[in-house]
C-alpha cells in the first residue's frame, strides 16, 4: 500500500482512538441533601443554619440535565451540547468521511485499471462515488422516532442540495479557470494559453459525449418535479402518492443511467466507426469527382446517372463489367486518408456491404450507380452557400461542405485518448486486486460507521447555535463527501487538454446525476416508508435551477469561455440567498 494511504490509515486510527478517550465524564457538586435541585446551596459555613440532616451529599442535577440533551452515538462516541465541541466533532467526523471518499476513489481507480470500463466503470464506480452521500442521507432519516427523523432529515436534504450546487458552481467554474486554453473557432488549443484571462477568447472545450452527459443530468431532475406537483397544486391528499411515483421514476432513471454507462464505450466506438465510414465515402466521392469524365450532378442537384456510369469503367480496371473486392481495395489504398487512423481492410469491407446489395461478392453497374447516387443525395442535404460557377463548382462546394461537416463531427466525437499516462498491466497483479478490494471495503465501513455521528453532531450544533441544520449541511458536508472528487477533478482539468477537460466535466455531470437518482431514491424511500413530510420546495427549486442553467447550457455547446465560470460562481451565493428568502422571508418551509 502506498505511503500516502498508510499515512491516512494511521491518522484515521489515531482519530478514532482519541474519540474513544474523549468519552465524557461528569463531576458533581457538594450540596445539602434536602436541596438537590439547588446548585447554589453550599455546605453550612457554621453561621447560617441549614434545614435537614447535618451531612454532605453530591448534587446530580446540573450535570445530568445536560446529559439528557446529549446522546452518545453507539453508546461510546463522544457528544457535546457546546458550540465549539460540536464544531470539533463535525471537523473530525467530516475528515473521516473525506477519508472514506478518498479510499473509495482510489479503490475504484485500481479496480478500473484491472477490469476496465463497462460494468465496472459504468455501474459500480458511479454508485461507489455516491456512497458517502447516500449513507449520510440514509442515517438522517432512520434516527429515533418519526419526530426526530423529521428534524434530522433536513441534514440529508442539505447534503443533497449542497453537493449538487457545489459541483455545478464552485467546482465547475474552477475547472474552467484552471483548464483554460486559447479558444479558436470554439475549439480549445491544447496546452496553448496565450490569451491570459480573456473572458471570451480563453476557456475550455469538450467532446460531444460530455454534452450528452449534461443532457442526461438535466433529465435526472424529473423526480424532483414530480414530487413537487402536490405542492404546486396545494393538495395534501396526493403528496404520499407523488412521493411513491417520484421514487419509482427515480429508480427507473437510475437503472437506465447505469445501463447507458455500461453500454457507452460500445456506443462511442460504433458512432466513431460510423463517422470514419462517412469520411471514407467523402474521400471516395472527391477522388471520383477529380477523375469524372462527365458530371456527377445535374443542374437541379440530382445525381447524373450517365456521368456515374462513366466512373464505373474507371474503377473496373479489368473491364469485366464487375468491380471485385481487390479492385475496390486498390481504389481505397490509392486514396490517402491522412487525417484519420484508417484500417484499410475494415473500410473496404464496409464499402462492399454498401455497394454489394445482392451479396454476390461483386459490384455491378446498377449497384454502383445506386450507391453513389445515395451518397450524393445525402451530401447534397448539406446547407451550402449559393454561388455561380456551374455544376462543377456546385459539386465541389457541397463536397467541401460535406467534408467540413464530417471533420467537425469527427472532432466532437474523438478528442484523443482519455489519458496520456500509460497504465501498467494490472490484470495479473494479485496484490493490486487485493489492495483495490481492501480500499473499497475500508471506505465503505468508514462511511457506514461515521455517517450517523456526523449527522448527530450537525443536529446538536444546530440546536446550540439556532442555525438551521439545512444550511450547516448545505455548506459543510459537501466539503467532506465531495472534496476528494473535487480535488482530483481540478487537478485533472489543469492539464490544459480537451481530452482531460471532457473527462473532468463528464465526471462532474455524472456525479450530479447519481445525486439526482441514487441519493434522491434513498431520500424518497425514507420519506415514504417512515411517513415523513415532504417540505423542501425551496431546496428542490434551487437544485432544478442550477441543473437546468448549467446542464442546459452544456447540452448545446462544447466550448466554455471564462465568463461562464463567473456565472457558475455567482450561482452558489444566489442559491443560498434564494433558499433563505423562500423559507425565512416568504415562509415556504
Amino acid at each position: 500500500m502506498s505511503r500516502a494511504v498508510s499515512k491516512h490509515l494511521t491518522l484515521s486510527f489515531l482519530l478514532l482512538f482519541f474519540l474513544i478517550l474523549c468519552d465524557p465524564f461528569y463531576g458533581r457538586f457538594i450540596t445539602h441533601p434536602t436541596s438537590f435541585s439547588l446548585s447554589s446551596d453550599l455546605v453550612s459555613d457554621g453561621v447560617h443554619q441549614l434545614r435537614g440532616p447535618p451531612y454532605l451529599a453530591l448534587n446530580r442535577s446540573s450535570s445530568f440535565s445536560a446529559e439528557s440533551t446529549c446522546e452518545q452515538t453507539y453508546g461510546f462516541l463522544p457528544c457535546t451540547t457546546t458550540v465549539l465541541g460540536n464544531i470539533f466533532l463535525i471537523v473530525v467526523y467530516g475528515y473521516l468521511m473525506f477519508l472514506s471518499a478518498t479510499y473509495l476513489s482510489k479503490g475504484s481507480e485500481l479496480l478500473l485499471e484491472i477490469l476496465g470500463p463497462g460494468i465496472i466503470g459504468g455501474l459500480f464506480l458511479p454508485i461507489l462515488g455516491a456512497l458517502p452521500d447516500a449513507m449520510l442521507i440514509l442515517v438522517s432519516g432512520l434516527s429515533g422516532s418519526t419526530e426526530t427523523a423529521q428534524s434530522q432529515v433536513s441534514v440529508g436534504m442539505g447534503l443533497l442540495a449542497g453537493s449538487t450546487v457545489m459541483l455545478l458552481t464552485i467546482i465547475w467554474g474552477t475547472c474552467v479557470i484552471v483548464g483554460k486554453c486559447d479558444l479558436v473557432d470554439g475549439v480549445a488549443q491544447d496546452a496553448q494559453d496565450t490569451k491570459g484571462f480573456n473572458l471570451t477568447e480563453s476557456g475550455v472545450s469538450t467532446d460531444i459525449w460530455t454534452s450528452y452527459a449534461a443532457m442526461i443530468m438535466v433529465i435526472s431532475v424529473i423526480p424532483f418535479l414530480i414530487v413537487q406537483i402536490p405542492q404546486v397544486l396545494s393538495s395534501t391528499s396526493g403528496r404520499h402518492l407523488a412521493i411513491l411515483i417520484a421514487l419509482i421514476v427515480s429508480l427507473l432513471l437510475l437503472i437506465s443511467y447505469c445501463l447507458y454507462q455500461v453500454l457507452q464505450p460500445w456506443i462511442q466506438r460504433r458512432k466513431l466507426s460510423y463517422v470514419k465510414h462517412k469520411r471514407v465515402i467523402l474521400g471516395l466521392l472527391r477522388y471520383l469527382k477529380d477523375r469524372a469524365v462527365g458530371r456527377l450532378l445535374k443542374d437541379n442537384g440530382e445525381p447524373d446517372e450517365e456521368g456515374i456510369k462513366k466512373l464505373f469503367s474507371v474503377v473496373d480496371t479489368n473491364g469485366d463489367e464487375k468491380i471485385s473486392y481487390g479492385e475496390l481495395r486498390a481504389l481505397v489504398v490509392g486514396i490517402r486518408f491522412e487525417e484519420i487512423d484508417l484500417n484499410k481492410d475494415d473500410a473496404v469491407d464496409k464499402l462492399m456491404r454498401d455497394f454489394d446489395t445482392s451479396q454476390d461478392g461483386h459490384i455491378d453497374v446498377t449497384e454502383f450507380v445506386k450507391c453513389i447516387s445515395k451518397w450524393l443525395k445525402r451530401a447534397t442535404t448539406m446547407r451550402i452557400p449559393t454561388a455561380s460557377g456551374g455544376p462543377r463548382s456546385h459539386t465541389l462546394r457541397f463536397l467541401n461542405a460535406f467534408h467540413l461537416d464530417t471533420d467537425r463531427e469527427h472532432d466532437l466525437l474523438y478528442v484523443g485518448d482519455e489519458s496520456d499516462e500509460v497504465l501498467e498491466d494490472a490484470g495479473g497483479s494479485r496484490w493490486t486486486s487485493i489492495k483495490a478490494v481492501l480500499l473499497l471495503l475500508l471506505g465503505t465501513l468508514i462511511a457506514a460507521a461515521f455517517a450517523d455521528p456526523l449527522v448527530d453532531a450537525v443536529d446538536n450544533f444546530s440546536d446550540a447555535t439556532s442555525i438551521p441544520a439545512f444550511f450547516i449541511s448545505f455548506i459543510a458536508l459537501p466539503l467532506a463527501t465531495n472534496s476528494s472528487e473535487a480535488v482530483s477533478a481540478i487537478i485533472f482539468a489543469s492539464r490544459d487538454k480537451r481530452q482531460t477537460a471532457s473527462l473532468t466535466f463528464s465526471e462532474l455531470y455524472g456525479a450530479v446525476t447519481m445525486n439526482n437518482v441514487l441519493c434522491l431514491s434513498v431520500f424518497l424511500a425514507l420519506v415514504y416508508v417512515r411517513g415523513l413530510t415532504w417540505d423542501f420546495s425551496s431546496e428542490v427549486l434551487v437544485i432544478v435551477i442550477v441543473c437546468l442553467v448549467v446542464g442546459g447550457f452544456a447540452s448545446f455547446r462544447t466550448h466554455f469561455p471564462l465568463w461562464t465560470a463567473l456565472v457558475a460562481f455567482l450561482l452558489y451565493p444566489f442559491s443560498l440567498a434564494l433558499i433563505y428568502a423562500l423559507d425565512y422571508v416568504l415562509g415556504w418551509s
